[in-house]
């Protein structure tokens, strides 16, 4: 499988590349930063792309994107940007990439938003911004032809992956290890019964693929 992750740098990102090196996938890691091209593809991308979905034209992006068996959404304007670039990025750089997934003929779409992500979600704080532009975005894809998964983790931490999740559209807060969050952007890509599917996930007690095929 070719994969595009966009955000590649990210640590999420960097995660799902070696899980999909490992077992043998190909990947094209979009990169905003040249100086991360060696850390990403010591990762296992096959490829890294310098792609600022921000600011590239849409042309630009599709030509980044090339052909693609699936694309993953994992960039974001970062805890320390303001409520503008949660606007351009967030929710503009995700819509670029379904717009440049479509141009190209990728129809597998997979994107990480936030748990609590609404596109009606009110306040006008940093956070609340960043909720509502994800919640923008995924009602965008949500509402586009793609072929479309959008997962919405809880509190992100940098512990060992338990390989254990809690998956679904309940609303139960809690914490999640990146690690885990990327073996299920993994495991989805190769379950199409997730395709369509919303769901939020924490740590919990049920196997990863387990969890994956009961969505």
């Amino acid at each position: 499988m070719q994969v595009v992750i966009a955000g590649g740098h990210g640590k999420i990102a960097m995660r799902l590349t070696r899980l999909l090196d490992e077992r043998g996938d190909q990947v094209r890691s979009l990169i905003r930063n040249p100086d991360h091209t060696d850390e990403v593809t010591e990762a296992g991308a096959t490829e890294a792309v310098v792609c600022d979905l921000e600011h590239d034209a849409d042309e630009r992006v599709a030509s980044a994107v090339g052909k693609a068996d699936a694309v993953v959404f994992a960039a974001g304007a970062g805890p320390n940007s303001g409520s503008e670039r949660k606007e351009t990025m967030d929710y503009g750089g995700a819509v670029k990439l379904m717009e440049a997934a479509e141009q190209n003929g990728v129809s597998r779409y997979v994107i990480v938003s936030s748990m609590g992500a609404d596109p009606d979600h009110e306040g006008d704080e940093t956070f609340d911004v960043y909720l509502r532009a994800k919640g923008r975005a995924d009602a965008a894809l949500a509402e586009s032809d793609l072929d479309h998964t959008i997962v919405r983790p809880g509190g992100l931490t940098d512990e060992p992956p338990t390989g254990k999740v809690f998956a679904s559209g309940s609303g139960e807060r809690g914490q999640i290890p990146r690690a885990d969050v990327a073996a299920v952007l993994a495991s989805v890509l190769t379950t199409p019964s997730s395709i369509g599917k919303s769901f939020e996930l924490i740590s919990g007690g049920t196997p990863i693929e387990e969890a994956v095929e009961s969505l």
